[in-house]
């Protein structure tokens, strides 16, 4: 397994290879259908987002509340392919990095190979898994949104796998 301390490195998305399993510690934001429409809207109309998008990993999840004595809920990933009209416009403006479920199209995979990203899979139905990995959780947009916010994420062994690598390899 494969340890990765996030935000990556281009040279740490270099070294994956789909198929790889991974260990992800670092700061991700969740962010399901609505929130990226609405990040969309706000970049199209030059507005300023409320969070850095810029090499950031973006989780497409939201995640359940939190017991007293744990920082957040089940975190369960949700299906990859409904951010699929998003996603390849986010690489190109510098988005590092998609953790979801299931498989992309073609444009997904082509903006990973041109911007030296990666996606990683997450395992459906281990929220409670994933939802332990989180050591900190704080909503930091849209709130609006509910369960669709945009959460930010401290994780510490957060088990992946690459699902797309930067040279177009795929575990699908």
């Amino acid at each position: 397994m494969k340890e990765l301390t996030l935000p990556l490195k281009k040279e740490d998305i270099a070294n994956l290879r789909a198929g790889d399993s991974v260990s992800l510690s670092g700061v991700i934001l969740t962010a399901r259908d609505c929130a990226h429409k609405r990040i969309c809207e706000m970049l199209k109309k030059n507005e300023k987002l409320p969070f850095e998008l810029k090499d950031a990993v973006i989780y497409y999840a939201g995640p359940c509340p939190a017991k007293t004595d744990k920082a957040s809920g089940s975190c369960g990933p949700t299906t990859s392919a409904r951010m699929e009209s998003f996603a390849p416009w986010l690489f190109d403006i510098g988005l590092g990095a998609i953790i979801g479920k299931g498989e992309m199209n073609n444009e997904v995979r082509e903006a990973i190979i041109r911007n030296q990203s990666v996606y990683f899979a997450a395992i459906g139905g281990a929220g409670a898994l994933y939802g332990n990995a989180i050591t900190k959780s704080e909503c930091i947009a849209f709130p609006d949104l509910l369960s669709e916010a945009v959460h930010r994420l401290e994780v510490k062994n957060f088990p992946a796998v690459v699902a797309y690598d930067s040279f177009g390899g795929s575990i699908y």
